[in-house]
């Protein structure tokens, strides 16, 4: 009997460590509070952000709204330069590239003009200080971000007494709540203050609650006009508090419960005649009605909602019990495959803490910005950071994340609508590389950043793919007006080039690269010709779904024809510009053309192969280390040229610790596992998500493709819960680098074509039968390109695909399939 208690006891406390273990596994952890904002750790609901450092005498927690904008409502839209667009294609088709550019730098100048904006910064809120007498002295300091529950929280003694504070952004109250407990009552004693860098601000208190309210700044020709409520409110156990003018002070008390709502007078980008006082009044008192062990397990509930549809496991290594900040320091020289897993998810935390149904899209910094002025405004930049901030919403699983982004892609296709007229002369809408709260649509940052009309092309793909990943047919029928809007858009602006009269878009540019010195408008680049390729295929096929639009899909159909093929150049790399310009030195962080491998998928190994080989060519040649998005993106290339070695090298640069230098081409990850671009940009964590995801499953190429890029680092693991076209969701695991096990969730029924390796064979409940033709499934549908144009100088090796083999079989709306391996 007595062996038995001890086994079981054993094996109880074995549970036991494996829970601890399995419980610290996604958590960010660290033995010393941090020193500046990049060590700090960020905590979101999708509208507040908080970021929480951690100091036992004196915790900060830098605060964001997500309609904190400066500026006012207004488009950014120049008057009167038609002549001027007309007057550069002229130029560009004689082959002036120069004079050019240099009208394109005189119509639209690098710094904004008197009458005009190029864009109003996303600014902070200001900090809540929290300040404990007597608490310099400390030991026992643990801090952490549990992104399993959404939640950070601190401990320390100090004379033998063991406090703790624990954060959290409530997603079902819209505060953030803060718990202050210790192991010996009467020993909560702090005070309670804010600050801002916002020019007009004002501190007070009122009915013993603190007031920090304040009005956004302006710039350029707008004025400042987002104006900001933050209420503080405490709720004690034991002891007392007292109010000073700007100032609460709590004495003795053994527990203390702090809620903190902020509103703004933001209605939309065009009303701000909201009351902030008023909702954020409302907002605290519905909350602080509410027990702090409700308010805990409804967020943490809500949270989980989302977060917990995905679970990966890649091993682990004893390097996952130190803390996060040394882990980054030693994962290029040591096995932690753990960090990965972490950072991936990580990843999806962030943007479900960042973009929250009903509110606005994560934008270049998510939601979590200490500046007034950041970098790049920290705005909406749509030649690559907002797109890659929503790549891993429907792969991974988070496919409502997706909705603030379609909400304001509805407001630009109405702003979008004065650019396109006025700018082009030309029906739709349409927007450039950059927008904010206030959805300008023109030219930012002058002729040479600027003038690239191809915002919505890029953002509307968003759109369909959703409908791909979801089946929503009455989505689609609600989006179908903006689909339609960017189409007319370029069926008007297209210009027939005079060489091969195909119809290209001019003026344009390969994002802020350049193929002469200091010149980048330009002509039908590859990036533009593959941008509208799937513009234009997307409205012919909506149009077919819903049934409407013909004549207009006819035109579409038409022009499609006439688009520039895809052209290798004679260094055997996939061209950049229309003409063969590429240069072999060149290793700019953007890497445009190869839009059309990836996020698109019109370059495929398998149907494609002359083109993925001039695409593996010009990534070689590019590089490697570059800013933190670069390498993200660069992940996800990888992973489509089914090179998993490759990929994870890249995923390796990016977790190696950013440089001190807040500028530079060189990213990284910070002690918070926040991206470097330098500085500071969450695109980086977002696409990096999405590339070990595609590194796993993809489905854009006709079929569920199974591990299709594998690195010899993770031969073993599991993952749960990814999502593929077409509404199925896939489960699997893995030995020695094979499908070992396999579950498939169909919540749209139809074909189900799987693509494995082919020494890989699976049995379930119903029969794979050897694939035949085209996928029946029309979310599988493959838009045929043209053969790609081939210089002279070109010698290509030959690119071999791995040994795959297709299979088919029928789903039924609502069943889970399971196979497993012979």
């Amino acid at each position: 009997m007595n062996q038995i208690r001890i086994i079981t006891s054993c094996l109880l406390l074995s549970i036991s460590v494996y829970n601890v273990n399995a419980q610290q596994k996604l958590k960010l952890q660290y033995d010393k509070p941090a020193s500046n904002w990049n060590e700090a750790l960020p905590l979101g609901n999708g509208r507040l952000g908080a970021m929480v450092f951690g100091n036992p005498q004196k915790e900060e927690l830098q605060l964001n709204e997500e309609t904190v904008w400066a500026g006012e409502p207004g488009n950014n839209v120049p008057k009167n330069v038609y002549p001027d667009i007309q007057e550069i294609r002229k130029l560009l088709f004689e082959g002036k590239n120069k004079e050019a550019q240099n009208l394109a730098n005189k119509a639209f100048p690098r710094q904004a003009p008197k009458d005009l904006n190029y864009g109003m910064p996303y600014q902070t809120v200001g900090s809540l200080w929290i300040e404990f007498p007597g608490h310099e002295n400390y030991s026992d300091y643990r801090r952490d971000l549990d992104i399993e529950k959404a939640v950070s929280s601190v401990s320390y003694k100090v004379n033998g007494t063991t406090f703790k504070r624990e954060i959290l952004t409530s997603f079902s109250d819209d505060v953030i709540i803060v718990k202050l407990t210790s192991d010996k009552k009467k020993s909560i004693s702090f005070s309670l203050s804010a600050t801002s860098p916002q020019l007009l601000s004002n501190f007070r208190t009122q009915d013993n609650n603190l007031f920090f309210e304040g009005t956004t700044g302006s710039a350029d020709n707008k004025t400042g006009k987002v104006k900001f409520v933050g209420q503080a409110a405490c709720i004690l156990k034991g002891g007392k508090l007292t109010a000073a003018a700007d100032k609460l002070t709590i004495k003795d008390a053994d527990e203390v419960i702090i809620r903190i709502a902020i509103a703004t007078n933001f209605k939309n980008y065009k009303d701000l005649s909201a009351d902030p006082s008023e909702k954020s009044t409302a907002v605290l008192a519905k909350a602080s009605k509410k027990s702090y062990a409700e308010s805990f397990k409804n967020h943490v509930t809500a949270y989980q909602k989302y977060f917990n549809r995905v679970s990966l496991y890649l091993g682990d290594s004893p390097q996952s019990n130190k803390t996060t900040d040394i882990r980054v320091k030693e994962f290029a020289t040591s096995y932690d495959p753990q960090l990965v897993g972490l950072y991936y998810q990580f990843g999806r935390y962030l943007l479900i803490s960042s973009s929250q149904p009903g509110n606005q899209p994560a934008n270049l910094q998510g939601i979590w910005n200490h500046k007034l002025n950041p970098a790049w405004d920290s705005k909406y930049t749509v030649n690559i950071n907002t797109e890659m901030n929503y790549w891993p919403a429907e792969i991974t699983n988070l496919s409502e994340m997706h909705q603030p982004l379609f909400s304001m892609l509805k407001d630009l296709a109405v702003t979008g609508k004065e650019s396109a007229s006025e700018m082009y002369h030309a029906r739709g809408w349409n927007m450039h590389h950059n927008t904010d709260l206030w959805r300008m649509t023109g030219v930012v940052d002058g002729g040479f950043y600027g003038l690239w009309p191809m915002g919505g092309a890029w953002l509307t793909q968003h759109l369909w793919q959703h409908y791909l990943y979801t089946g929503d047919r009455e989505f689609l029928k609600e989006y179908y007006p903006v689909l339609k809007g960017a189409a007319q858009f370029y069926l008007d602006v297209l210009q027939e080039e005079p060489e091969h009269k195909w119809l290209v878009v001019a003026p344009s540019m390969s994002p802020e690269n350049t193929y002469e010195s200091s010149v980048g408008v330009s002509a039908g680049t590859t990036m533009d010709n593959q941008l509208v390729f799937d513009t234009f295929n997307n409205i012919i096929n909506a149009s077919k779904i819903l049934e409407s639009d013909k004549p207009l899909a006819d035109s579409v159909a038409v022009a499609l024809k006439r688009l520039p093929p895809m052209q290798i150049g004679q260094h055997n790399q996939l061209q950049e510009w229309l003409h063969d310009l590429d240069k072999p030195d060149d290793h700019h962080r953007h890497i445009s053309h190869l839009y059309g491998l990836f996020p698109s998928g019109q370059i495929s190994p398998f149907r494609t192969p002359q083109l993925i080989e001039a695409a593996k060519n010009t990534l070689i040649s590019r590089g490697d280390v570059s800013t933190g998005w670069s390498m993200g993106w660069k992940v996800n290339w990888w992973a489509r040229l089914l090179d998993g070695n490759r990929a994870f090298k890249l995923i390796k640069d990016q977790l190696s610790p950013a440089p001190l230098e807040s500028k530079g081409q060189s990213g990284g990850t910070y002690p918070n596992l926040l991206d470097a671009h330098p500085p500071f940009q969450i695109d980086g964590n977002f696409g990096c998500t999405a590339g070990i995801t595609e590194m796993l499953l993809q489905s854009y190429d006709g079929a569920i493709y199974l591990l299709p890029a594998l690195p010899d680092d993770f031969k073993n693991g599991k993952v749960s819960g990814l999502k593929a076209r077409g509404g199925f969701e896939v489960s699997m695991e893995w030995e020695n680098g094979k499908v070992r096990q396999l579950t498939v969730k169909s919540a749209l029924g139809g074909n189900c074509r799987l693509r494995i390796a082919s020494d890989v064979v699976l049995n379930g409940e119903v029969a794979l039968a050897d694939a035949k033709g085209e996928n029946a499934n029309p979310f599988y549908q493959v838009e045929t390109i043209k053969e790609p144009l081939i210089a002279e100088k070109v010698s290509l090796k030959g690119y071999k695909s791995p040994d795959t083999k297709l299979y088919d079989f029928n789903t039924v709306k609502g069943k889970t399939y399971i196979f497993k391996a012979k």
